[in-house]
Parts: C-alpha cells; sequence; structure tokens
C-alpha cells in the first residue's frame, strides 16, 4: 500500500519560518518541480526538521487552481517544469517538424496509420490485451481479421481513433462519449448489453493488481450522467482562469477514468479522450504520437499517479506531470523516428534508381526486403499504399513481369505476392 501523506491541519511558525528559508525554499522548489509524492519526499527532509512540518511547506506552495467534479474539489499547480515542458511542446510542434516537412506526402498515409496502430497496440495492452506488437500492427496495416479477443481490443481501438480523428471538430458530448465506448468494446465484453451503456451498479474497484487491495471507489453510478455533463461542459467551455489545453486534455483523461462510467474500456475511453482533445485544439502532431506506448512502458507509474491524487486530496499535479513527461518522451521519438524514416525514403530511391521501378513499386520492395519470407495480397496492401485494390494488383503483377516478385496461390481465388527465388531484374 502507498503511504498516505500527512494530514495539513494549519500554517504553523514552524512551517512558515521553513518558507522564509532559503536553503529550504531551494529544496522545496527542486522537489516541486518533480511534483513528488510523500513517499519520495520524506526521505528528502532536511536533518533537523519535523517532517509534518517540511510536508506542510511542499503543499502550501502548491496552491494553484480548483476544480469541482463529483461533488469534490480537485487542485492543481502548474510548476516551472510544467511550464516549461508545454512551451518546449509548443515551440517544437509546430509546422516546422511535422513529418509531411521530413516525408514526401506520398508516404505520410502510411506514417499516420502507422501511428494510430501503435497508439491502438499501446492503449489495449495497458489493458490487458496480449498479443505482440508486430502481430498486432500486421493485422493492423493489412486490415486481417482479429484472431482473439486480444487482436479484437486493438482492432477496435484502432477503428475508434479513427472515429475520433474524423471526428475532431465535434463538441464533446454523451452521445460522443458513449459511441467511442461502443466502438472500443465491440466483440470484447461478457455481457454485450455494456457495450456503449454506461453502467448501472456500484460493483466496480478499481483494484492494486499486485495487492488486491482497493485503491478508488468510483462515484455512485446514479451521478454518472450529471458528471459526464460536467466533463463535456469543462471540454467545451474556457475557464475564468486560462487553462492549457494539453493540461485540459490531461485533466479530462483523469476525471473520466475517475468517474469509470463503464463496466469495462475506461481506460481506452479516456486516452481516447484525450487525444480528440488534443486533435480539437489544433495539435495535429498528436496523430504521429505514440502516447500509451510510453504509458504502457511505465505502467506502474501511470497507476501510481493515480493513486497519488486520489490520497493526497484530490492533487492533479501528479497525474499532470506524468502525463506531460510521457508527451515529451514520445515527442523525442518522433524525432528518431523521423530520422530513421528519412534513412528509409533514401532506401525507397535506391530501389526506384536500380530496379526502374515507381515509388509505390519501391515500398513494396521494401517492405519485402524488412520480411524476406512474407506473402501479401493485393488487398492486404491498401491501406499500407493508399491506393485502391486495382492499383495494388497492378503494381504487384508488374514487379512479377520484372523478376521481383512472384505468384502463389493461396486457394483457388486467392493470389499472394512474395520475393522471387531467383530475382532478375528485367527492366533498363
Amino acid at each position: 500500500m502507498i503511504e498516505k501523506p500527512p494530514v495539513i491541519r494549519s500554517l504553523t511558525k514552524s512551517v512558515i519560518s521553513i518558507l522564509n528559508n532559503p536553503v529550504y525554499r531551494l529544496a522545496i522548489e527542486e522537489i516541486n518541480s518533480r511534483y513528488l509524492y510523500w513517499d519520495k519526499v520524506k526521505y528528502k527532509v532536511p536533518n533537523g526538521l519535523n517532517e509534518d512540518d517540511f510536508w506542510a511547506a511542499v503543499k502550501f506552495l502548491r496552491q494553484g487552481k480548483s476544480l469541482v467534479f463529483a461533488k469534490r474539489v480537485f487542485t492543481f499547480t502548474e510548476t516551472n517544469s510544467m511550464q516549461r515542458m508545454l512551451y518546449e511542446f509548443d515551440l517544437n510542434s509546430g509546422k516546422a517538424l511535422l513529418p509531411s516537412c521530413t516525408i514526401p506526402e506520398k508516404g505520410r498515409n502510411y506514417f499516420v496509420l502507422s501511428s494510430v496502430a501503435e497508439e491502438a497496440i499501446a492503449s489495449s495492452k495497458i489493458e490487458g490485451a496480449v498479443t505482440t506488437r508486430e502481430q498486432a500492427k500486421e493485422m493492423i496495416l493489412t486490415q486481417s481479421k482479429p484472431k482473439d479477443k486480444s487482436q479484437k481490443m486493438i482492432a477496435n481501438n484502432y477503428e475508434a481513433i479513427e472515429y475520433i480523428r474524423e471526428s475532431r471538430t465535434e463538441a464533446l458530448s454523451k452521445d460522443f462519449i458513449l459511441e467511442i465506448h461502443r466502438r472500443i468494446t465491440e466483440g470484447t465484453l461478457t455481457n454485450k448489453e455494456y457495450e456503449g451503456k454506461f453502467r448501472d451498479s456500484n460493483n466496480i474497484f478499481v483494484v492494486d493488481n499486485v495487492s488486491g487491495d482497493i485503491v478508488h471507489i468510483p462515484p455512485d453510478f446514479a451521478d454518472i450522467e450529471n458528471c459526464i455533463d460536467s466533463i463535456c461542459d469543462f471540454a467545451n467551455n474556457d475557464e475564468p482562469e486560462f487553462i492549457h489545453p494539453v493540461i485540459k486534455a490531461i485533466i479530462i483523461h483523469f476525471m473520466l477514468s475517475y468517474l469509470h462510467p463503464f463496466v469495462d474500456g475506461n481506460g481506452r475511453t479516456a486516452r481516447s479522450l484525450f487525444y480528440w482533445y488534443m486533435l480539437k485544439k489544433g495539435y495535429s502532431i498528436t496523430e504521429f504520437l505514440a502516447i500509451s506506448r510510453n504509458i504502457y512502458k511505465t505502467k506502474g507509474q501511470y497507476e501510481k499517479a493515480f493513486i497519488y491524487t486520489e490520497l493526497d486530496n484530490g492533487d492533479l499535479g501528479y497525474f499532470i506531470q506524468y502525463n506531460l513527461e510521457a508527451l515529451q518522451k514520445s515527442f523525442d521519438d518522433l524525432k528518431e523516428y523521423l530520422n530513421r524514416k528519412q534513412k528509409e525514403e533514401n532506401s525507397i530511391l535506391e530501389f526506384m534508381v536500380t530496379d526502374g521501378i515507381n515509388e509505390r513499386q519501391a515500398r513494396i520492395m521494401k517492405l519485402y526486403k524488412d520480411k524476406p519470407n512474407s506473402i501479401y495480397t493485393a488487398k492486404e496492401l491498401v491501406s499500407f499504399l493508399g491506393v485502391t485494390e486495382k492499383t495494388v494488383r497492378t503494381d504487384l503483377e508488374s514487379l512479377v513481369k520484372c523478376g521481383l516478385l512472384e505468384r502463389i496461390h493461396k486457394n483457388r481465388r486467392l493470389v499472394g505476392y512474395t520475393v522471387s527465388v531467383s530475382p532478375t531484374s528485367k527492366t533498363k
């Protein structure tokens, strides 16, 4: 169990003396720059100071904005660290770094497709989907039918994100949230009646997977619709005191998870709403950021960020700090990916030069180079190339004539294509 922080009753003289001491003040600012919880702060208390007094001083400097939701007051403070991360994200997420400026427009469709697939896979794996990233991604990119519940969860998540991308200009509403949940959970719940429907009981608890202890009891199911209205109002309207859009997106993510309005699929729906709000507010770069992949890698910290907020009187700062760091890491991953992608584009150009083939055909050959034993049908490459099945088949047949690919009959009707055993280019 995570230890609860000391109860703060009043601002005593000893607390004030800590705040007025430059050395102690500097130590507190360092703690708050990382928004550390009590379980770490207690080991950073300077010698000779009372732990409770030092914690009270830390919390005093975290007094900031407050929000009322589900009959509970939530607070958060925008620290210097948060403001720096927000500034750098706003500065660097402009057009100068968008993939369209680095990757040819013809390859952009597949790039977006790949990023959305990564987001869908990771968000589902956070909730227990069991499959390899390679298998899941190939299923999405080739539009194959899911083989089990885990793959169905991922396919649903992918389709829900596609729906969100198309609906980025819509206002948030109860029906919109229910539709996202329906798409996310279709065919994966024990009881199909709960797809796209709020829970109708209080038999839902958030439990620690290790200890089995209850760490969160969601609000009463009778209050769900009113709480959803509050979330929608928060998303659709500006507050009297400005809240940065990225922080608002994170708070929407938290509030939906806190409310836990569904029997299952709460986390995936909450992360989808974060994705939607970021796109709605003009952060188009979100399409290229697999944020859930970094959350999945640090799932323990993600879960703790929820618990810290719960135990520390609704202080959202822990959850905001964690998600901003995950966002920053995702952006760093994107820049690395762009560098690799540029090298791949150069490799594709080499195919075009040596074999005299067009760009789509070069991309097909690059795919086979990465997976030489693969067999693809024309239909499976439609999403990969972003063209019609007829056009894909024409490209494949042209590569067969060049001696680079050969046909393999999967059955009487289905024809697949694989790398020629003895490829000899017939082009000049």
